[in-house]
């Protein structure tokens, strides 16, 4: 049996792109801070602030906006949250008194989450608890001059997730 041109390269095409073994060992590391961080940061909070890394992070993201409002369709993007997600996490916020939800004044179609005076209080009150677990984990393993390094491979992965999954 003989294989034309166009066969040969569809094969060739679609034999995997194996890993290096130096590819392979980065791959494994970064596979490992994955795997480790989030959960990490997330029992810290939840410890010594009772706030899960979500809860945490919607707050944080409101605390930025103007007024520390946002729409929930934005606020989605920002949290990179489905917006089904959010919305329960929001829900959470609301019964505890930490964000409340009401029309968006420009476009009553719209929901919008705002922070609470109670909201802000406590995202000022858990953020320095939070920031040195950021430093300790993260930043203070770094050499000089390794932070801007970081930002930018972190810079590029992101932007090759985001056009791969623009609506993650």
């Amino acid at each position: 049996m003989t294989m034309n041109l166009d066969e040969s390269r569809d094969r060739e095409a679609a034999e995997p792109r194996w890993l290096r073994s130096d590819e392979l060992s980065a791959w494994m590391s970064m596979a490992r801070v994955l795997t480790l961080l989030l959960p990490a940061l997330e029992r810290q909070l939840e410890r010594e602030t009772d706030l899960n890394w979500m809860e945490y992070h919607v707050l944080a993201r409101l605390s930025e906006q103007e007024g520390h409002t946002m729409r929930m369709s934005g606020l989605a993007g920002l949290a990179s949250a489905s917006l089904s997600r959010l919305s329960h996490v929001v829900k959470r916020l609301e019964g505890q008194g930490l964000v409340r939800r009401e029309t968006d004044p420009c476009d009553g179609r719209y929901t919008n989450a705002a922070l609470t005076s109670e909201g802000y209080g406590k995202l000022v009150a858990s953020a320095p608890a939070h920031v040195e677990s950021v430093r300790r984990l993260v930043l203070d393993p770094l050499e000089p001059g390794e932070l801007q390094i970081l930002g930018a491979v972190f810079d590029r992965i992101f932007a090759a997730v985001d056009e791969v999954d623009p609506c993650r």
